[in-house]
């Protein structure tokens, strides 16, 4: 029979030699499952998700990765909201709105510098400008950068979503309305807007790099506060990915042509457009998501009595850093 001599001579044991305590009580902490979003304008993620780098890094703490499809912002941001995921990948401007309209999440990293979004028609439409668009019927998903850059765009030629038809849809089938006929101008998205010009002949007609803002990944706000520690591998997992991606650039180019089953040549058309230069959130992404925010106030998407700056800094959160694996 074991005495108790014996019971204090093993827990003095187990404290020496194994530090078994401290990694119980570890575990015991961490969650069974992280769960994450994997998105055809993430590139970072997909290339990620190919390599299994996540699940590598949380598989001695017995924690399982789950990976999400996001269509778009709007389904990530409805995810976040709604706890079916832990980190969501969106624009920052569409992160802005959510968090605005109550949407408990942190923007802790920049995936892409991307100019991912412009104003998209038909060659036999005849719109040529902005201005064009008074009265046309004009395809967006609410909620995600391609929408917010079509409320700016209009902003410039001094018109409002309301001078349009708008025609609420998906990415996908956006871009299937335009090249049907159904819309004549659609707010679209890479790689499926990339896929409209090499495939379909579609035109770019309104560009402006500045007012695509950045790509960031967000965390859900209970879960950075349970698990910072956590948060931060897997931001450093992402830059592990980032720094894979500008040295390998044909690896991520796979990765993003098996995940949006594209060509080659439209996914090149989309990588043309997405800078990877910086994964650090910050100083940069307050000032681009400030414009966004106020153009946005001004043109009654966010509420006037909002403070944008506050609330651009209650959403980056740059604390949990960025280190390379």
């Amino acid at each position: 029979m074991p005495t108790r001599r014996h019971f204090i001579a093993g827990l003095a044991s187990l404290v020496a030699g194994g530090l078994a305590a401290p990694r119980i009580a570890r575990a015991a902490d961490n969650p069974s499952e992280l769960r994450i979003d994997y998105a055809t304008y993430n590139p970072v993620g997909l290339l990620i998700r190919d390599k299994g780098w996540l699940e590598d890094e949380l598989k001695a703490d017995g924690i399982a990765v789950r990976w999400v499809q996001s269509l778009g912002s709007n389904k990530a941001l409805e995810f976040l909201n709604a706890g079916s995921i832990d980190f969501g990948s969106t624009a920052g401007a569409a992160a802005l709105v959510g968090r605005v309209n109550g949407n408990p999440i942190k923007a802790v990293y920049v995936y892409s510098r991307p100019e991912w979004t412009a104003l998209v028609t038909r060659p036999d439409t005849g719109i040529a400008s902005v201005a064009d668009l008074k009265g046309r019927r004009v395809a967006a998903t609410r909620g995600t950068d391609p929408h917010i850059f079509l409320i700016r765009a209009l902003a410039s030629a001094g018109l409002k979503e309301k001078d349009v038809v708008l025609v609420p849809l998906q990415h996908g089938d956006g871009k299937a309305a335009l090249i049907r006929g159904d819309v004549d101008t659609w707010a679209g998205l890479d790689p499926i807007m990339a896929g409209a010009e090499v495939e379909n002949g579609a035109k770019l007609f309104f560009r402006d790099p500045a007012l695509n803002s950045w790509g960031v990944l967000n965390v859900r706000e209970a879960f950075a506060a349970a698990h910072p520690e956590l948060v931060r591998r897997v931001l450093a997992v992402y830059e592990k990915g980032r720094q894979h991606a500008l040295a390998n650039p044909a690896d991520l180019k796979q990765s993003l042509i098996a995940a949006a089953k594209l060509p080659d040549a439209v996914i090149e058309r989309q990588l043309t457009r997405t800078n990877l230069s910086t994964g650090t959130i910050g100083d940069a992404q307050r000032q681009t998501l400030v414009a966004a925010g106020q153009a946005l106030q001004g043109a009654g998407v966010i509420k006037a009595e909002i403070d944008v700056p506050a609330a651009v800094n209650g959403l980056i959160d740059p604390r949990f850093g960025t280190q390379t694996q």
